[in-house]
């Protein structure tokens, strides 16, 4: 299952740079290339955890890749506990645009946090 950020629930919509209050996630079946919508809306305005808790949700819900534009270092390690793949996507790009740039190997595998967690 691979997991994107966006703003809507549609393949066009552009990439959400944020992950932990993105307004939602995209989740693509690899097999099947089916699509479905994860809401975040309890995190867009969360005092604090909310990479944790979109991390747990992307888990829970069979992500092993995620693409977002920047990863908090907290869901970064939840996310990696789980051995989800992180990738920085293309903000400028849509979701299916960043779908076409992982099959063909053109995107950045993340290592670590790439932005300081709010909390």
């Amino acid at each position: 299952m691979i997991v994107l950020t966006a703003f809507e629930n549609n393949l066009e919509s552009k990439l959400d740079p944020r992950f932990g209050r993105a307004s939602g996630f995209i989740l693509v079946d690899q097999e099947t290339n089916n699509h479905s919508w994860l809401e975040n809306s309890q995190n867009i305005n969360s005092a604090h955890g909310a990479g944790i808790q979109a991390a747990s949700n992307v888990v829970q819900n069979g992500g092993k890749v995620l693409i977002t534009g920047a990863i908090g270092p907290k869901a970064f390690m939840v996310l990696n506990e789980a051995k989800v793949e992180i990738f920085t996507g293309d903000t400028s790009k849509s979701v299916a645009e960043n779908i076409e740039d992982f099959k063909a190997n053109r995107l950045t595998k993340v290592s670590s946090a790439t932005t300081v967690g709010l909390g």
